[in-house]
């Protein structure tokens, strides 16, 4: 009996390999037709779910959504059941165990479909849950967003340019979210299209700049849309691509990984997987520790609800980590009832805001020391020597924590003598000096506001743009020309009164190329100031200069603050705003490197003269 099952399945397997290897064609052409079927599918389920979610339909028109989204359904257990039959061994060899996961998830969402509802099931739970719409819905909007990440690492394996990819999936999300926002259920009364537009562009590219009141405007539905969208602007759509690829397929090109080694500054490719998983789990770590401690820290003054409270901790968390500078409460940050004594709140933010703006390189760096130390320590107890670099801290790190630190401690004692007998009193010491260090870190990129920006004095505000002017470390969620930046210029412009041939710190040299390319940015930001602001005083004359220019500075360096003109600006002027968010969170010098072609380098073979410069 045996014997008889093995020759059939050996006849089986036999005339299965010769039927693929007969049609090995037509096979891959059929496979191609469903990826791409798979990926419109997906896009359009994600779609019709959210119209599904967002408005108030009739039964005609929700019945027609339902058929789109079984439509897509289909199309997704069509291209599963397509590659277990005809491409098993790649399946096999490709494939991790969450991405069988999601197909086993994808395949028992058909089960309503071949099994009609019984009347006396076996398990109530489990089949309330197999047979409810929500857990169906939930795994199709889950399979479509699994594979339109497959999608965009197929297309950066193709060698795209990566900051027009970049570029390109920012403006995506952008036009995506303002038309979430715009649904019935994300706002308590209808808002305008341009104001969707730009609230969207400044969570998207975490800034925090806001025509409407957050609190008054948006449901929780809305809060979530924008609490996403803050998400992936902060942590970037490649970072969230780039993990589905890796962690659910393994099946990414080389290039992407080189792609994804330098975004997120990974040293080598074997260690591309853990360092990204570093920086998700950092990041979300943060983000709940965070919720966690603002939670514990409301005021009850505040007098909000659980529900209330658990929506302003997890909000509140996120927006601060990112340095976003949301807030979903009443008056902001600025609210009264916020200025307890014991100013926890405000500590628990200043923490979330430094940590998102050291940079992930930094994290990284740190990550590593920490792992050597403990290899080092268990090298001991087992006797055995471990070779240690001779530099644990990179001169990345070095420079960006001391830059930052430093930046810091000036512009918190000069905040305190400045605003000591303005905006900060009538407080406490131990208020003001809390204030002074919040104030300090907001400008570099969280847009958080305690205390009315307009009541400064014209130096504390000269001393606030030029914060939001440095920002904070390059590859973190803060804005500016980033500390790395100014750290390298003036390092350079040591090195140059000293006589020195290169800029140098702690006994390391900084490359010419680094020293160009902080040049260079510092030149296109004020070229991108002066243009900006030229536009926005041409559209709105009737504007103090000095205000316009703190809206720009606050636009283009993504930070968020505002002098109180956001919400009386022209549709036009709303627009330009935009773009200049949009131009400080990918970066213009990314954003002019894609767009303009590479010439082949001839320099080396030119005579070389000097220019006067005195």
């Amino acid at each position: 009996m045996n014997g008889r099952i093995i020759r059939i399945m050996s006849r089986l397997r036999f005339r299965y390999n010769r039927f693929t290897h007969h049609f090995a064609n037509s096979i891959e052409i059929g496979g191609r037709v469903l990826n791409a079927l798979t990926v419109v599918g997906a896009l359009a389920c994600l779609v019709a779910l959210v119209v599904l979610i967002g408005f108030d339909l009739r039964d005609s028109d929700r019945a027609l959504l339902h058929a789109i989204v079984r439509t897509c359904q289909g199309v997704f257990i069509a291209d599963v059941v397509f590659r277990l039959v005809f491409t098993l061994r790649g399946v096999l060899r490709t494939s991790k165990a969450v991405k069988w996961v999601a197909d086993i998830a994808v395949l028992i969402t058909a089960l309503p479909l071949f099994y009609p509802h019984p009347q006396h099931p076996w398990l109530p739970w489990l089949e309330h849950l197999l047979y409810s719409n929500r857990f169906i819905f939930g795994v199709l909007a889950a399979y479509s967003l699994v594979e339109l990440c497959f999608a965009v690492m197929r297309l950066v394996a193709r060698r795209t340019n990566p900051s027009l990819l970049m570029s390109g999936s920012f403006l995506f999300f952008i036009i995506m979210g303002s038309f979430l926002l715009l649904l019935p259920k994300c706002t308590i009364h209808p808002i305008s299209y341009i104001d969707s537009l730009f609230l969207s562009t400044s969570a998207v590219c975490i800034t925090g700049l806001t025509p409407v009141d957050i609190a008054s405007t948006f449901t929780p539905v809305g809060l979530g849309v924008l609490a996403v969208l803050v998400q992936i602007g902060g942590l970037g759509v490649l970072t969230f691509t780039s993990f589905f690829a890796l962690f659910f397929s393994g099946s990414t090109s080389v290039y992407s990984q080189m792609l994804l080694r330098d975004l997120i500054y990974s040293k080598s490719m074997n260690a591309l997987g853990p360092t990204l998983l570093y920086i998700l789990g950092f990041s979300l770590t943060v983000e709940l520790t965070g919720a966690l401690a603002v939670y514990l820290t409301i005021p009850a003054e505040l007098g909000l609800g659980e529900t209330d409270k658990l929506i302003f901790a997890g909000f509140h968390s996120l927006s601060s980590f990112c340095n976003a500078g949301f807030s979903c409460l009443p008056g902001g940050m600025a609210n009264p009832e916020m200025m307890t004594p014991g100013q926890g709140l405000f500590t628990v933010t200043s923490v979330l805001i430094f940590a998102g703006a050291v940079g992930f390189p930094i994290l990284v760096n740190i990550k590593d020391i920490i792992s050597r130390k403990l290899r080092r320590v268990w090298a001991r107890l087992h006797h055995r020597r471990l070779v240690t670099p001779v530099h644990l801290f990179d001169l990345n790190t070095k420079l960006v924590l001391s830059a930052t630190l430093s930046i810091l401690a000036v512009c918190s004692v000069l905040f305190f003598i400045l605003e000591r007998d303005n905006t900060l009193h009538g407080m406490t010491p131990w208020q003001q000096c809390v204030q002074s260090v919040f104030n300090s870190l907001i400008p570099r990129s969280a847009g958080f506001s305690t205390v009315n920006p307009a009541d400064f004095l014209p130096l504390t505000l000269l001393l606030v743009m030029a914060q939001m002017w440095i920002g904070g470390a390059s590859q973190s969620l803060a804005g500016g020309i980033k500390v790395n930046t100014v750290a390298t210029i003036f390092l350079n412009v040591r090195a140059e009164l000293t006589g020195a041939q290169r800029a140098s710190a702690w006994h390391r040299a900084i490359s010419p190329g680094s020293v160009r390319r902080a040049n260079t940015v510092f030149a296109l930001a004020v070229a991108a100031f002066l243009g900006f602001f030229a536009i926005i005083v041409g559209l709105e004359p009737h504007l103090d200069a000095k205000d316009i220019a703190f809206e720009v500075t606050s636009a283009l360096f993504t930070v968020g603050s505002s002098l109180g003109i956001t919400d009386v600006l022209s549709p036009a002027s709303k627009i330009t705003l935009s773009v200049a968010m949009f131009l400080g969170r990918v970066g213009i010098i990314s954003l002019l490197g894609g767009v303009m072609t590479s010439a082949h380098d001839t320099t080396n073979y030119l005579p070389e003269e000097n220019i006067i410069i005195n």
